[in-house]
């Protein structure tokens, strides 16, 4: 299969998410579907998509399997899904763990653990690093890989490979170590992920806002 485009990546992360998170407003129309790539929570990067640009996006992952468009006859509107579970035969946990990587990019396991809660429940990051040993290791073709562990960093990040292979971070060239670099390549590395965990809840809090406002709209 040829690697997925950054917008066919969005969509079908989209598309995967709304389907566990949503489930009573999937499979989504096109403004929808729209309104999900580009929603500013729990995205990275944020991106602000035409609905042309989404409807090609669909249309290549039709044709690669991975999405499928359906219009009922009583209704008007097309609607679309995905197809990642039937295609890879995917469980839920590993389903879950890729779709976050599809939204968010290259995460750390603690990462994924929080950030995959709204669609699996993990009870360890045993268990999420189970889920991603899964994915690396199927056969024939992996769809995760384990990234080099960047300095400062207490956990190594993990990315998906549907678009082809992941690019690794530069290392730092040793001459421009000193010696108090690792303490604050340490401090730099925790800082981050918190303040990573910090913008997660606030993006889930808003998510969980707007889902809330919509499901009052309908009920009048």
């Amino acid at each position: 299969m040829d690697p997925l485009s950054p917008v066919e990546v969005r969509v079908l992360g989209s598309l995967i998410e709304k389907d566990i998170t949503t489930p009573d407003y999937y499979p989504l129309t096109l403004n929808a579907l729209t309104n999900a790539c580009n929603q500013s929570s729990n995205r990275d990067p944020v991106v602000s998509y035409a609905e042309h640009d989404v409807v090609r996006g669909i249309d290549l992952l039709r044709e690669k399997k991975l999405a499928f468009m359906f219009q009922g006859a009583d209704s008007r509107v097309a609607k679309f899904g995905h197809r990642i579970a039937e295609t890879f035969e995917l469980p839920r946990p590993e389903t879950a763990v890729l779709c976050v990587l599809l939204l968010r990019g290259p995460q750390t396991p603690g990462e994924l653990r929080g950030r995959t809660a709204r669609m699996h429940e993990f009870a360890s990051l045993e268990e999420v690093e189970v889920a991603l040993r899964e994915l690396i290791d199927r056969t024939p073709v992996p769809l995760a890989v384990k990234l080099p562990r960047q300095p400062g960093m207490k956990e190594p990040r993990y990315a998906q490979l549907l678009s082809g292979e992941a690019s690794l971070p530069a290392p730092v060239p040793a001459q421009e170590a000193s010696p108090a670099a690792p303490v604050a390549q340490a401090d730099e590395g925790r800082l981050a992920s918190l303040e990573a965990e910090a913008r997660a809840l606030r993006g889930e809090v808003a998510e969980l806002r707007r889902e809330i406002a919509e499901l009052r709209g309908l009920l009048g």
